[in-house]
């Protein structure tokens, strides 16, 4: 019913199958974060870079466990520019082993999706 009730009132709300992804990196703090987002989005291997200032990251370093307050990054591109991406997160990154994930985005309302993409060419 709910799909029904979705469907008929926003045609195209959703596109199941995506290449976006989400790519998650922490930072020590926002103007690092900022400062890479920017530099990701003007080269075009992002479309947005989300700065979310407040992520407490208890992790185990070289044998000792760190309570750390670090900054999320959560940056948005496409499945073709990982690689690339990776390499230059790596770059500009100044942890010596730096988070990077990625998560494939299964679906998504389709605008920000077709956005995404279109800013990532």
């Amino acid at each position: 019913m709910i799909g029904a009730l979705t469907a008929a009132v926003a045609p195209g709300y959703t596109a199941p199958v995506t290449d976006a992804l989400l790519v998650f990196t922490t930072l020590p703090s926002p103007d690092k974060a900022a400062e890479i987002a920017r530099i990701l989005v003007e080269e075009g291997l992002v479309a947005c870079g989300n700065v979310l200032p407040a992520v407490r990251s208890i992790y185990k370093w070289e044998g000792k466990v760190e309570d750390e307050n670090e900054v999320m990054l959560l940056l948005k591109t496409r499945a073709e520019h990982l690689e690339r991406l990776k390499l230059r997160i790596l770059e500009l990154h100044p942890y010596e082993v730096p988070e990077v994930l990625a998560i494939p985005v299964e679906s998504g309302y389709r605008a920000y999706l077709e956005w995404i993409a279109a800013e990532t060419r």
